[in-house]
């Protein structure tokens, strides 16, 4: 029997998807105005009223951006320590989520009790950084990737997942021969997409943007990530402005810091917005959704 909705059954769909489209409107305004000002002229800007497009279109302030050849190897340890360091920790996360998954490896408790204390006690900042340098990860690239193999939250989020996976799965898979690293290889982490795509993505979004771990360990200008270069873009911006035109906001060759900068935010957060729309049908899904249910 086909439902006949009510008034009320309309009348919520409206105040529901009102609501959802002011929430769409709101974190997409700031963005394409800032997107919009970025194509514009600095002089005009300086103007105001710039809302849904550039009234002076201008490549300048992408210019002023991409001047500096050291850019193009900033996005390359950018991108490569966004790559391997999501696969990375995805592959040491979810192995050691898949052993404390199992109740017959020993010393299960110790372990995950153990994992549960580094998520309330810490050693600090100034520990932290002295075993970075006493592990010889100063001024190392390696220093992007070790420290985030693995993550306790990730790993409990993990481990609950494949617990709630059907135990046939594994135990037919056993029975045909398959060992443990054949089954985590081959049946459960192919089962296991929706969470790993999930985590996978906030990790990359956290190499993406992160900067203070080579602002703490990296003085080679050829291991920066592109987010501490733009840093210094923005800075060599303001500075121009200064000298030339004794004016915090205009400089020469129609660009001003103001203009860099906003060219700078969309170079620095462009690319992984562009990436999301392709994990988005894992997030619809949702976490808990993958798996072959009984």
């Amino acid at each position: 029997m086909k439902y006949k909705r009510s008034a009320g059954d309309w009348i919520f769909d409206i105040i529901l998807y009102t609501f959802l489209a002011l929430m769409a409107f709101m974190f997409i305004y700031p963005f394409w105005t800032v997107l919009a000002m970025s194509f514009n002229s600095a002089t005009d800007t300086m103007r105001g009223g710039i809302i849904l497009w550039p009234r002076e279109f201008t490549l300048n302030n992408y210019r002023a951006v991409f001047k500096d050849n050291s850019i193009y190897q900033a996005y390359f340890i950018t991108i490569s320590r966004t790559v391997i360091g999501t696969v990375t920790h995805l592959l040491c996360t979810s192995a050691f989520a898949y052993g404390l998954s199992k109740k017959y490896l020993v010393g299960r408790k110790f372990y995950f009790n153990l994992c549960i204390i580094t998520m309330f006690f810490s050693g600090g900042m100034i520990p932290g950084v002295l075993n970075i340098f006493n592990l010889g990860l100063g001024d190392n690239y390696l220093v992007y990737i070790i420290p985030g193999l693995y993550s306790v939250y990730d790993m409990i989020i993990i481990k609950s997942f494949f617990n709630s996976m059907p135990q046939s799965l594994e135990e037919s898979a056993k029975i045909d021969g398959a060992n443990d690293m054949v089954v985590f290889s081959r049946i459960v982490l192919p089962n296991a997409k929706a969470v790993l795509a999930t985590i996978g993505l906030s990790t990359a979004v956290g190499h993406w943007n992160s900067w203070f771990d080579a602002y703490l360990y990296i003085d080679n200008e050829k291991l920066w990530p592109v987010q501490l270069l733009l840093q210094r873009v923005i800075n060599s911006a303001t500075n121009m402005a200064d000298a030339v035109a004794q004016n915090p906001n205009i400089t020469a060759g129609g660009i001003s810091s103001y203009s860099v900068q906003l060219a700078t935010i969309i170079v620095a957060i462009g690319p992984i917005i562009l990436i999301y729309p392709f994990f988005q049908k894992y997030f619809v899904k949702g976490m808990m959704i993958g798996a072959v249910k009984e």
